[in-house]
């Protein structure tokens, strides 16, 4: 017999799910999933690019409801196939209603995809598409701290909107440079794993005010739910986790996570509220 996993907690205060990938989604309907996430009070749902492939399909699933949104941009893995074509149409939609983000984008040394002088480049240029359309960058980093720091060091002065380093599992040198810098670090179902204590240590590190919730659905899914695929309805968790681990009242985190998520991503909501 199967032991009964908790129910989804379901809170007064919206959240914001800054990051999953809606596209790659396959255990349910989509309709099915989004449904779900607006019953535990998902809010707003970003959904991210990474390839050449998927642009246009994120750019299509921005459309589908006024509370999902999208961003443009190609992950490390996919650095080989960046191209001038490419960039341009990445420029061409950055600056859509529905796109609020440059990203993912950024340096992955873990799995060494695409050769690392090649991810450097395509970083560098796509953070220039984010300084020149004066977006926010939703960025990849992984085993790949200090030349992360490096390269973004380069942009300081011209990367006024910053962004976010998402599913934080790096060392406390990028943590203290990104934080410093005044961006925010993202979290997801990691913080739940039993071995993740190095990211619970960044989590505790980081000001409530720049921290934000997100899953990277269909990845990463959250105790008590490991297993099965990850999706947006799941956030509670990782809300609950952080509350935890930052000792803080959850009342708390949620209301300094939903806020840091309209400052980085939704500006002008941010202001009205």
């Amino acid at each position: 017999m199967s032991k009964k996993r908790r129910e989804i907690p379901v809170f007064d205060h919206p959240i914001i799910e800054t990051h999953c990938h809606l596209d790659y989604l396959k255990d349910r309907p989509l309709d099915d999933i989004l449904e779900q996430a607006q019953q535990v009070n998902i809010e707003k749902v970003i959904t991210i690019a990474v390839s050449p492939d998927n642009l246009a399909r994120v750019r299509e699933l921005s459309q589908i409801a006024p509370w999902i949104y999208g961003t443009q941009g190609i992950h490390p893995h996919d650095a080989e196939s960046y191209c001038d074509e490419v960039e341009a149409e990445i420029r061409a939609h950055a600056g859509d209603e529905k796109i609020v983000a440059v990203g993912e984008i950024g340096l992955d040394y873990f799995y060494d995809n695409a050769d690392r002088e090649v991810q450097r480049q395509v970083f560098r240029r796509q953070l220039q598409i984010a300084c020149d359309t004066n977006r926010p960058v939703v960025i990849h980093s992984r085993e790949a701290d200090d030349d992360t720091i490096a390269i973004l060091g380069e942009f300081e002065d011209t990367l006024t909107r910053r962004g976010v380093i998402h599913s934080f599992t790096s060392g406390p040198g990028l943590a203290r440079y990104a934080l410093d810098q005044g961006w925010c670090l993202g979290f997801n179902g990691i913080t739940t794993f039993n071995k993740a204590e190095n990211v619970r240590d960044i989590v505790r590190m980081a000001p409530i005010e720049q921290i934000l919730l997100e899953t990277d659905a269909p990845f990463l899914t959250p105790v008590p739910y490991r297993g099965r695929e990850n999706a947006p309805f799941y956030l509670p968790f990782v809300a609950e986790k952080i509350a935890e681990v930052k000792e803080l009242p959850l009342s708390e985190v949620l209301a300094h996570t939903y806020r840091n998520s309209l400052r980085t991503f939704f500006p002008d909501l941010n202001q009205a509220s």
